[in-house]
Formats: C-alpha cells, structure tokens, sequence
C-alpha cells in the first residue's frame, strides 16, 4: 500500500517562491507514476504535473516553466518547486502515484493513491 505525505505549504506573496515535498513509502520498485494536483475552492481538482518512471516530465500549460517536478529516488521524496507564483495558484495541493497514467490525468483521473494535501496562498 502506498502511503503519501505532502509538507512545505504556506503563504507566499505574488512572485515568491515554494517548495512542495511529498515522503512516499510502501514502494516495491520505481514504476510508478507521480504526480502534483491542486484544487482552488469552488473549482474542480486539476492535475499540474506528472513525472514517469522514466524520468520524463509533462506539465500543465498554466505552470509550464514556473514549476518543475522532480524526485529524489533514494529519499522516495517527491518534489514540486514553484517560482513566480501567482494569486490564481492559490490552492490545496496534492500529490498521487499509480503504476499507469490515465490519458485523462489532467483532470485528476486514474490515480489511486493520494496524499492529504497542503494548502498554498499566494497574496498579491
């Protein structure tokens, strides 16, 4: 069973800068795909970014080249750093895994396993 945790939210001014992490454990191997979620109050859940067993990124085209997704495969720590953050980047963020990626993950589709969530606000 695999168990997220996600830290490092907070309140941050417009243009500042946050790091997410997400301990995940529970792993057998390095096949699964993680990803970052967010969901402003009153909108529905939307995936932002997903980085595959291989390494490879995908990013949502509202946070492409402000957030990179990385992960520390010794710590089994999932990273998101986000730059020149926004107000509209206010949310509850997540993160999830699974070992496929649903062709409809920009929706917050397919992931089976899920953190808590940790609140982001950016002021203007």
């Amino acid at each position: 069973q695999v168990q997220l945790v996600e830290s490092g939210g907070g309140s941050v001014q417009a243009g500042g800068s946050l790091r997410l992490s997400c301990a995940a454990s529970g792993y057998t191997s390095r096949r699964y795909y993680m990803g970052w979620f967010r969901q402003a109050p009153g909108k529905k859940r939307e995936g932002i970014a997903v980085i595959e067993p291989d390494d490879n990124t995908i990013y949502a085209a509202s946070v492409k080249g402000r957030f990179t997704v990385s992960l520390d495969n010794a710590k089994n720590i999932l990273y998101l750093q986000m730059n020149n953050l926004k107000p509209e980047d206010t949310a509850v963020y997540y993160c999830a895994a699974d070992r496929v990626l649903s062709g409809a993950w920009r929706r917050a589709v397919g992931f089976a396993y899920w953190g808590q969530g940790t609140q982001v606000s950016v002021s203007s």
